[in-house]
């Protein structure tokens, strides 16, 4: 499903060339949960952020399902990301002018679906929203808005979901009820998720984590029990 080559990330700063990604070779199978694990500034978000397509390496490959990143321009990724990718961020980036159904029905829609609301009820009834789809984002708690923004990473059943600490900006009560419904939607889509994560016990969850340091990788085989 994914799979990156030798994989370099290098950016120019006042102090010379940095390095953030030394050679990463990695492969996501279909269906499965990954966690990516480090320090900040280990290079986390960056590989999460090329492997979805919204940023280029500087050298390597990624292949996203069978497709090479590198080979397309910017507009055929988002394309591309727009047929597979979901995505889930810390700061749940909803769009503040769009009621929860609205944001949730967007990228139904983007995608020519006829069915977008009902599809959009639905989805916001299984994160135990279905009372509050005609809020505003500034109307909801923390721990509200991430359920819109998962319901929203899953409207299109796209068949990989990247999160980027989903949790980091609840407390630990409510971190703990969104990672139960992220897993919950993900076995019932049968997504491929592949998470960067601070949080060791969401890590757990997951078949497999992916540790780095320092921009390379120093475990990539930690499978559950």
């Amino acid at each position: 499903m994914i799979e990156t080559r030798d994989l370099v990330k290098s950016v120019d700063t006042s102090e010379g060339v940095l390095t953030i990604l030394k050679g990463i070779s990695l492969k996501f199978e279909a269906g499965e949960a990954v966690a990516i694990v480090g320090a900040s500034g280990s290079g986390k978000s960056t590989l999460l952020g090329l492997m979805a397509g919204l940023d280029v390496s500087s050298s390597g490959e990624i292949i996203l399902d069978g497709h090479e990143l590198s080979s397309l321009d910017e507009e055929e990724r988002a394309v591309l990301r727009g047929q597979l990718v979901g995505f889930v961020f810390q700061s749940f980036q909803l769009l503040p002018s769009l009621t929860a159904l609205e944001n949730v029905m967007l990228p139904i829609e983007l995608k020519g679906d006829a069915a977008a609301k009902e599809k959009a009820i639905d989805l916001l009834d299984r994160v135990g929203l279905s009372e509050r789809w005609h809020h505003y984002p500034n109307q909801l708690s923390g721990g509200e808005q991430q359920r819109i923004a998962i319901a929203r990473a899953f409207a299109t059943e796209a068949r990989i979901l990247f999160a980027d600490e989903p949790t980091g900006n609840l407390d630990t009560a409510t971190g703990a009820k969104i990672v139960d419904l992220l897993f919950d939607l993900n076995k019932a889509f049968s997504t491929t998720l592949v998470l960067v994560t601070h949080d060791e016990r969401l890590a757990a969850r997951c078949d497999r984590q992916v540790r780095l340091v320092a921009g390379e990788v120093v475990s990539g085989n930690v499978t559950k029990d």
